[in-house]
């Protein structure tokens, strides 16, 4: 039979009751309800790296850099890195237990049917033969239901800390597939830079090699002697030792980026390239601080610092009265025939109230563990919010000043190979002296291989720029996730 649902009456009755016990627990039971007090810091106008209103769009970052190999291994990496398949999983994870804790918002409905036959020996019912055993049969089907009634939304509360929690974990999702989207860019930034430290070594070694030559034929004449030789043959070794190491890099590289990617170093090809070809991305200056929203890992920490408030709030809320409505209705019968007549029915139905009164304690430092937790979060979300703020400004500072050390650099590059090109001619027409052309040689080997350094902190600034403001993880996109998030 279904249980009928509570008069007016009986609950004006039951929240009399409630009152009653609530009223009678005393100062030193009731928790404190006023909210605690805690804030966040505000973000400012605009970076302080930046100086005019101008904002940049910085969505599908890879793809600014001009590199159609780069934007392939990016959405690779999106589709195949394992860290964010894990990280996926943990989402699913996250939304079981949200589904788990919001079923208590339900009523929870079972049912049952049973059947039994049992054998009665003769011997109990008579004491002299003969004897007749008793069979006897069993029959039920049963349906029963439960329901706590969240009058004060303590369930409610803790079926929506559920669902941040799964929200953060996607969140938590998007910081990962940026750190992996980064770490590809930075790693493949790094074999293009070995490629061409590569190919300067190819071509400062040819060049050592036709210095050599001509203090061959010098020495052949007499105008060179053994020790001028054998320096030139030190710096035609040198820069072909310094070859495998960059081979090497170029290899290892390969391999991680082919990890990253989730496949096995000898399923990927990476042609690479040149630094010197790719594009420079254009980031506008005067960026809002309001960008840093659009990082995941600061939405992360706003949605668990939501779920730990209303954790206090649940636990608050324990304090305060529970009511419990059960019902259960069976059919029994000792017959099959007769389990389906009315006369085989049988329900029940009970509600209960419960309110803790002395628990020594125990609710009190529920409470307390829970707004320290939310502490504890605010002051993570404070830490976030500066670490991100601190983050950009030195992001902005690394390309302004990798930037410009790129432009002075190749200005001494300039100036070195002029130099070089000079001796290595006055060489040949004998008026400087070996020494003199060894030390431009050196000094134009180093500042290319310094160029190429330069240049390559300089790109993955960019990257730790485009890192630092959550890449291109919008908040539309956020919106519509906590939208989508049941």
């Amino acid at each position: 039979m279904p249980a009928s649902p509570p008069r007016p009456a009986s609950l004006r009755r039951l929240w009399a009751l409630a009152a009653l016990l609530v009223g009678g627990l005393g100062a030193g039971c009731a928790p404190d309800l006023s909210p605690l007090a805690t804030d966040a810091p505000s973000l400012p106008e605009s970076f302080s790296a930046t100086r005019s209103s101008e904002t940049s769009e910085i969505a599908g970052w890879p793809d600014l850099f001009g590199s159609p190999e780069l934007s392939a291994l990016s959405r690779a990496a999106a589709q195949g890195n394992l860290d964010i398949a894990a990280a996926t999983a943990r989402i699913r994870q996250a939304d079981g237990v949200a589904q788990t804790v919001g079923a208590a918002l339900f009523p929870d409905l079972s049912g049952s049917q049973g059947a039994s036959r049992s054998l009665s020996p003769g011997t109990l019912r008579t004491q002299s033969a003969p004897f007749t055993r008793t069979a006897t049969n069993s029959f039920s089907l049963g349906l029963s239901a439960s329901y706590i009634v969240d009058l004060f939304g303590r369930e409610r509360l803790l079926a929506e800390t559920a669902r941040a929690d799964a929200l953060a974990a996607l969140f938590d999702r998007e910081t990962v597939a940026l750190a992996s989207t980064a770490s590809v860019a930075n790693l493949y930034f790094q074999l293009l830079a070995a490629q061409d430290r590569r190919r300067f070594a190819i071509d400062n070694t040819r060049t050592a090699e036709q210095v050599l030559d001509a203090i061959r034929a010098r020495a052949d004449v007499g105008t060179a002697n053994a020790l001028d030789l054998a320096q030139q043959e030190g710096v035609v070794a040198a820069q072909r030792a310094s070859i495998p190491a960059l081979d090497q890099s170029i290899a290892q590289n390969r391999n991680l980026i082919a990890v990253l990617t989730g496949a096995t170093p000898d399923s990927i090809a990476i042609s690479g390239g040149s630094l010197r070809t790719l594009r420079t991305p254009k980031v506008q200056p005067g960026l809002p601080a309001t960008l840093l929203t659009r990082r995941p890992d600061v939405a992360a920490f706003e949605v668990r610092l939501g779920a730990e408030r209303a954790n206090v709030e649940a636990a608050r809320r324990a304090f305060l009265p529970t009511i419990t409505l059960t019902a259960s209705g069976s059919l029994q019968s000792g017959v099959l025939r007769n389990l389906l007549k009315p006369d085989a029915l049988a329900s029940s139905l009970a509600q209960g109230l419960t309110q803790p009164i002395f628990d020594g304690g125990a609710l009190s430092g529920k409470l307390r563990q829970a707004e320290g937790r939310e502490i504890e979060m605010l002051q993570d979300y404070r830490k976030a919010i500066l670490t991100s703020l601190s983050d950009v400004e030195n992001s902005l500072i690394a390309v302004e000043q990798s930037t410009r050390h790129e432009n002075l650099q190749a200005k001494v590059v300039e100036t070195a190979r002029r130099a070089q090109s000079i001796t290595a001619e006055r060489l040949r027409e004998g008026t400087i002296d070996v020494v003199t052309l060894l030390n431009t040689q050196l000094t134009l080997f180093q500042a290319q291989d310094q160029l190429t350094q330069i240049r390559l902190q300089r790109f993955q600034a960019y990257v730790g720029l485009f890192q630092a403001l959550g890449g291109g993880w919008s908040r539309p996109a956020m919106a519509n996730a906590m939208a989508e998030t049941p």
